[in-house]
């Protein structure tokens, strides 16, 4: 297993570099006149040229990207061009507000996606047709449209939860929770959709296999049969269909923090992307990619400990 861990380990990391160098290559390619966006157009031109070489913009772009690479493996990830704001203290504010949303879609997604998998794969007919046509209509609907329905429902119309804004747990965990609530709930709808369909025919192909036909003869209880032998067939699949459905989380939590006015790495990537500030997008996307293999890692070495033949694989 463990040899296991180190090789997905270093997949991970290798891909990270290739992202960064893929990333650092399209984000110069533009090669904005940072100089004259920051001084001005009635600024003189030695002066702007002066302040490209103060960013490093007039070095060649390999040498450029060796510094970077430098400092990253550092933790130091550079300055904003337009607030000089270092950009590893800036994702470290607001990378928790994202993981604690992503952390609460993804517990939301698996119980609920493995409770409504099951009951449809084990009780077929009325109830196995109702979880489908669910399944399908949450699939359907964008995310911003189920998140405007529960703002306009439960916080304007209801009460309930805020509408906007964010408190930090360690201020008020009520007030985090209730913050955090509307926000998890819109990015796990479409999520559990996907994931539920994938617990329930994963339960169906597993209960038609001849071992558990087998432990179904010899009289086990089928509860039994269903918690120790059927989920642990089915949950493979189902884990790798959740690794996915977080990276798509990940670009729906942009709009839903926005909506929400959650100072997340959401809210910052747009508002530092219309900007061009590349050290803050170059970070928002090492970042993002970093949380996306830690997670496959993670799922990766579930599955092998759940099916010891995917280590071969």
């Amino acid at each position: 297993m463990l040899a296991f861990a180190l090789r997905r380990a270093g997949s991970g990391l290798t891909l990270v570099l290739v992202i960064s160098v893929l990333a650092h290559t399209l984000l110069a390619l533009p090669d904005p006149d940072v100089g004259r966006q920051l001084l001005g157009p009635a600024a003189p031109q030695e002066l702007v040229d002066e302040h490209n070489a103060a960013l490093g913009l007039d070095r060649p772009l390999a040498v450029r990207y060796a510094d970077w690479l430098a400092a990253a493996v550092r933790f130091d990830l550079g300055h904003s061009w337009f607030t000089n704001e270092s950009v590893t203290q800036s994702l470290a504010n607001r990378l928790p507000v994202t993981l604690s949303l992503m952390g609460g879609v993804t517990l939301v997604t698996a119980v609920v996606s493995f409770v409504l998998g099951v009951w449809a794969g084990v009780r077929r007919g009325a109830v196995d047709s109702a979880v489908q046509a669910v399944g399908v209509i949450g699939y359907a609907l964008p995310s911003f449209l189920i998140t405007l329905i529960m703002v306009i429902v439960f916080a304007v119309q209801l009460g309930w939860f805020p509408a906007v804004g964010y408190t930090p747990p360690g201020v008020s965990l009520t007030g985090w929770l209730s913050t955090i609530t509307l926000p998890v709930l819109a990015l796990s709808v479409p999520a559990v959709a996907g994931v539920s369909q994938q617990v329930r025919s994963s339960v169906i192909d597993v209960l038609g296999r001849d071992h558990v036909r087998t432990l179904r003869a010899r009289g086990l209880p089928f509860p039994r049969v269903v918690f120790r032998h059927v989920l642990r067939g089915a949950a493979t699949p189902a884990l790798t269909v959740l690794a996915m459905q977080f990276v798509g989380m990940l670009g729906g939590a942009v709009i839903v923090e926005q909506i929400f006015g959650l100072p997340g790495i959401g809210a910052m990537t747009v508002q530092y992307t219309t900007r061009g500030d590349i050290p803050v997008i170059m970070g928002v996307v090492m970042v993002s990619v970093l949380v996306v293999v830690v997670v496959n890692l993670l799922v990766d070495v579930l599955v092998a400990w759940l099916n010891p033949k995917a280590r071969l694989s």
